[in-house]
């Protein structure tokens, strides 16, 4: 039997010996059982996938014009680094943009992007404008090394501000709905929300935490989102709720109910359904956040006194290099050792003040 060879498409026998085919650029498989190998049918089939991938490159990107420029971006090693949910919102972005990707380079300028990024307001909203215009942004200080385009248009754009009528979309926790939370939660539950609001840890950061990533009374780790390294004193108050943490075999320091690592949307969802319980029953406010966990954090530390920097550093705000030596690092944990323990020491004093306040009202009511 000849072997028949098609360019830019893949013929082979599979392990249970039948022939299989398939366009290499595209994946379009041909099934061979109605076309033949080397039939006029077969052959009418490549045709027809050629014309379609022909098609599907002519509509892509072209070089020269924005949307060129945003494919450039997204195929850099800088793009590749940012966290998997920055690179999801960042093509949003772009497919907002697709229907002007064909605007020559020669002709974009600063009023160009403050114009789209006014419309991207009133379609998207503020938030995801301000997105799109960080996006051209970085697109554009890539493409200048290159030869690309002349300069930043976007850089002095002005972004757009939240409105004043716009509730705090991650608002601090008070002390009141901190102790019901804690007091109301779940054994698996509780020492996830304690984790997040004794050390300010991003969500997602907190639930990914190994167990080997605490060394003794302090966890060190690296921000998923930026890769900024923390290094994060273990509290009193912290290790008591480490303490009680239901028995599991997962690598990560939290466990669900089934003793399994958490996912993400695993423990929103749990959150949410807990949190709207409590709502119902009006025992919390609307509007908690388990990122505002992390602005609780701030907002006390800023409270008590201490500086921005001071409190970037807990956060781990600051962007080290990549070969920040250990010792570096461990001077960081002396210094954000004094800081939780301000933390801890205000969070005692708040919840003193709360205790004797909620008494009284008891009191009256009786």
């Amino acid at each position: 039997m000849t072997h028949v060879r098609v360019k830019g498409f893949k013929i082979f026998k599979d392990r249970h010996g039948r022939m299989r085919c398939y366009h290499r650029a595209t994946g379009h498989k041909i099934d061979l059982t109605e076309a033949p190998l080397g039939s006029a049918e077969f052959l009418a089939q490549c045709e027809t996938i050629r014309a379609i991938a022909v098609a599907q490159k002519e509509k892509g990107p072209r070089a020269g014009t924005l949307g060129g420029l945003i494919k450039g971006y997204f195929e850099t090693g800088h793009f590749a680094n940012l966290a998997e949910a920055t690179r999801r919102d960042y093509r949003k972005c772009a497919d907002f943009l697709a229907p002007i990707r064909d605007t020559p380079v020669h002709v974009i300028d600063t009023p160009l992007i403050a114009g789209i990024h006014d419309k991207a307001a009133k379609k998207i909203g503020w938030r995801r404008a301000n997105m799109v215009r960080t996006l051209l942004s970085e697109v554009f200080r890539h493409a200048i090394p290159q030869g690309l385009i002349a300069a930043n248009y976007a850089k002095d754009v002005i972004p757009k501000r939240r409105p004043r009528d716009r509730a705090y979309a991650n608002r601090p926790w008070s002390i009141e709905e901190r102790d019901i939370v804690l007091s109301r939660a779940k054994p698996h539950v509780r020492v996830a929300l304690a984790l997040m609001m004794n050390t300010g840890l991003d969500p997602s950061d907190a639930l990914k935490l190994r167990k080997d990533q605490i060394d003794g009374d302090t966890i060190w780790g690296v921000r998923g989102k930026t890769g900024e390294e923390v290094a994060i004193p273990v509290s009193p108050t912290l290790q008591a709720a480490l303490d009680s943490i239901p028995v599991h075999e997962a690598a990560t320091v939290l466990a669900s109910s089934q003793g399994g690592p958490w996912t993400y949307n695993g423990f929103s969802t749990v959150w949410h359904r807990f949190k709207t319980g409590l709502e119902e029953e009006g025992l919390i406010a609307p509007g908690l956040t388990l990122k505002g966990l992390r602005h609780t954090v701030a907002t006390t530390l800023r409270e008590a006194g201490l500086d921005e920097r001071r409190i970037a550093d807990l956060l781990g705000q600051k962007t080290p290099s990549m070969a920040r030596h250990y010792s570096r690092s461990a001077n960081l944990a002396d210094k954000n050792r004094e800081t939780m323990a301000t933390l801890e020491k205000e969070n005692a004093r708040r919840a003193k003040i709360v205790k004797p306040s909620a008494e009284k009202r008891q009191t009256r009511s009786e």
